[in-house]
């Protein structure tokens, strides 16, 4: 069972690494872009790179809708029920992706006016930017589409090479562009489109290749059954208002960040929150290998698999946060330096207000063991409406501590809201899924 956990978490943690890193070399190459102020360029980057990061975040509802479903149907073997899933994941990437590439003109225009610097040069580099790679988000989409069939076939192999391929080809084509063709931003850009479409090829190549024998004829009145897609779509509703509500604490926890005036607390706030980010890159390998594993067993009734699976994965998630709290405790000063030293500003100062706040970073870990993992449960037992509710839950407790609590304990307010909101996740999934026993009954 640890075998099929960590074939599984190990491609998805790989993957997921490549992300940070793609953006490390995206930023380096903005700040050697010709004929233009580094900080001016590194900030249009920036901000168009969180415009398009929001368009995904809430198009992630398809890798996770698909990937339940699908992992329940291969549990089964049922290659009929694969297949459709398949084709109901390309349909429905392919009209968001449409849809969103339609309406680039009023959410580009939104965007510009709503992330507005009050720098002319800055307003025209991001325009450029978003004009360009917005022909990259049908792909972008799509992937998520099959990304979510491969893992709900137990395939985290084929993401991960693709993943790596993508960035690869992105980091290549954005030097090639910016640099060499003297394009500017809108040669990063354009290396996304390159790199996007060109992962669009290689997995419908892989997966033809790899997948041929499983794969059945349907008809299209099959995929467009109404009684499947509608629950396709009752999970994905589900998902959206899930992804939505965390979007609104990250956007505020930024928000609330710029709001105190301080820009060493904004500065610090950003740090800390990026520690966060490497440990969950950690745990979502996990999450996925459990969303993988839980609609497999449930699909193919092996109610003992489960059991022992949702054990061990707990298991793990508690020990790799308390890896990252051994890590933080001893090396925190090495790290937060590290990462402060590419931006302006006195290491020193930063280090003593980060001192004030540093706790929370540590405590942050064992509050997130459980969501991550319960996350991933209850995508692959398609428990949407679980995911759903105990997000707006603990949203709402998020923005009650927050705005009680602020004015009286500043910065510690947002952490603690910060903290509770990823803790009161976990506990209330848990809760309502009546202590897991209404997922082990499904396989069962």
């Amino acid at each position: 069972m640890n075998k099929a956990i960590f074939r599984l978490a190990i491609p998805n943690i790989i993957s997921n690494i490549t992300v940070p890193l793609m953006g490390i070399v995206s930023t380096a190459i903005a700040g050697r872009i010709g004929n233009s102020d580094d900080a001016i360029a590194i900030g249009a980057l920036s901000i168009g790179v969180t415009i398009f990061n929001f368009i995904y975040w809430n198009c992630s509802f398809i890798r996770m809708g698909t990937s339940g479903l699908t992992a329940q149907a291969f549990g089964a073997d049922d290659n009929r029920g694969v297949t459709l899933m398949l084709w109901r994941a390309i349909l429905v990437s392919l009209a968001v992706g449409i849809v969103a590439f339609a309406l680039q003109y009023p959410i580009g225009e939104f965007s510009l006016w709503f992330m507005d610097t009050g720098s002319a040069e800055s307003r025209q580099m991001i325009a450029d930017y978003f004009y360009t790679r917005i022909w990259a988000v049908p792909a972008g989409i799509l992937l998520f589409g099959f990304n979510g069939w491969l893992t709900g076939v137990q395939n985290a192999v084929i993401p991960m090479i693709v993943a790596i391929i993508v960035n690869c080809t992105h980091i290549v084509c954005s030097y090639l562009f910016a640099i060499e063709a003297d394009m500017g931003l809108s040669g990063i850009a354009l290396g996304s489109v390159v790199a996007q479409w060109s992962g669009v090829a290689i997995m419908v190549i892989i997966i033809l290749t790899r997948y041929a024998r499983r794969l059945v004829k349907v008809s299209f009145k099959e995929i467009m059954d109404l009684g499947s897609m509608r629950r396709f779509f009752s999970i994905n509703a589900d998902i959206i208002v899930r992804t939505f509500c965390l979007v609104a604490v990250y956007t505020f926890f930024t928000k609330a960040s710029a709001d105190t005036g301080d820009s060493n607390i904004l500065a610090v706030n950003t740090i800390l929150l990026q520690l966060f980010t490497l440990f969950s890159y950690m745990n979502d390998g996990l999450a996925y290998a459990a969303e993988a594993l839980t609609g497999r067993f449930i699909g193919a009734r092996d109610g003992s698999s489960l059991r022992h699976c949702l054990r061990l994965c707990m298991v793990w998630g508690v020990a790799v946060s308390l890896l990252f709290v051994s890590v933080y405790v001893g090396w925190w000063r090495d790290i937060f330096s590290f990462i402060a030293t590419s931006g302006d500003g006195d290491i020193s100062t930063l280090l003593s207000v980060a001192e004030q706040y540093i706790g929370w970073i540590i405590i942050i870990p064992i509050a997130s063991a459980m969501p991550f993992i319960m996350d991933g449960i209850m995508v692959g037992a398609t428990r949407s409406r679980i995911m759903r509710n105990s997000m707006i839950y603990s949203s709402i407790c998020f923005f009650l501590i927050l705005y009680g609590l602020g004015p009286f304990i500043g910065n510690n307010a947002l952490w603690l809201a910060f903290t509770s909101f990823m803790a009161i996740r976990g506990i209330l999934q848990y809760i309502m899924s009546h202590n897991l026993n209404d997922i082990y009954r499904e396989a069962e």
